[in-house]
């Protein structure tokens, strides 16, 4: 056989296409939704405007098994994939009486995620304030064992923390989860609800933050915070004046690298659910009793926009 230019030219170049092609990352479908207090008026605009997922906020004190069955059967017929719910909290309060309070609504909230079918809870991790971190993750590390873990299993659902600094949390960035992670000996009822804002806030790198936890993340929310840097050139970040240098905002509004973060989640294979969480005050008030205010529609219309742009399309 004769070897020309052209016949080795073309070989190299269809090994390397087919070498490309094993090295690209999976197509990356993931679930765009919002973060609601639940109604059905709520659930029929996600619906509308085209969201396929949702975070919930629910009360299992306020519902009975009637109210629950009809909240889950109008779920599964919008087909809205809902991802978790959100259950704030500190789970090792030092006062016992509250402590126990947490301990027994956090279980309620997973049976309710059991009945729903919802996978996931998210909020803090719980902190004692003034104590050492290692002797607050022992702490969470027995409460979570010995309260949590078995309705876990029961009912199929993971504790998610997200990172914010302004709660009962150790678990506001890398450090605090290494901590948690290492502890928990990478337990499959814990992970991440990964909130990019919240690091931007406090000056860490959400890209580098993401592509260092990848798999841990289970739940994204997507908002955004815009630094006010002419208060911080002049006051700082703990100015004596108290004035926030600081806000939440829609996606795109802020100082977050979504391109960055999403191509993280892209490369890595992410199809977990992303929800819009509307923080941002220009489009407040937030809610009319239970439901959306038009006002606040706006803003998730405006933010799906945006990630219109950089999310792509789940198709059926």
């Amino acid at each position: 056989m004769t070897f020309t230019r052209r016949t080795v030219l073309t070989a190299i170049s269809a090994a390397a296409a087919a070498q490309a092609q094993r090295n690209r990352p999976p197509n990356w479908k993931p679930k765009l939704g919002v973060l609601m207090q639940y109604s059905d008026s709520n659930l029929e605009f996600v619906k509308a405007e085209g969201f396929t997922s949702a975070q919930l906020r629910l009360n299992p004190d306020q519902l009975d098994d009637a109210a629950i069955a009809a909240i889950k059967d109008k779920i599964s017929k919008s087909g809205i994939y809902i991802s978790s719910l959100a259950v704030d909290g500190n789970h090792i309060d030092p006062d016992p009486a509250r402590r126990d309070r947490q301990n027994t609504y956090t279980l309620k909230c997973l049976d309710l995620c059991g009945k729903l079918g919802i996978p996931n809870i998210g909020g803090q991790s719980g902190t004692i304030p003034n104590m050492a971190l290692q002797k607050q993750v022992d702490e969470i590390v027995k409460v979570y064992n010995e309260k949590y873990f078995a309705s876990c299993e029961k009912n199929k659902v993971r504790i998610l923390w997200e990172p914010y600094a302004g709660g009962p949390n150790i678990a506001t960035g890398p450090l605090g989860w290494e901590a948690l992670f290492k502890a928990f000996h990478d337990s499959p009822h814990v992970g991440l609800q990964f909130d990019p804002s919240h690091l931007v806030w406090q000056f860490m790198d959400p890209v580098a933050a993401a592509r260092e936890f990848a798999d841990k993340i289970c739940d994204v929310h997507l908002k955004d915070t815009e630094i006010l840097w002419y208060l911080v050139k002049r006051g700082g970040i703990q100015p004596v004046n108290g004035q926030r240098w600081w806000r939440f905002r829609l996606p795109g509004s802020g100082s977050m690298d979504w391109k960055g973060f999403f191509s993280v989640l892209s490369e890595a294979g992410y199809t977990g659910a992303m929800n819009i969480e509307g923080e941002d005050e220009f489009y407040y008030p937030a809610y009319n009793g239970a439901d959306f205010t038009e006002q606040y529609k706006r803003g998730f219309r405006v933010a799906h926009e945006f990630l219109k742009t950089l999310v792509p399309p789940v198709t059926a």
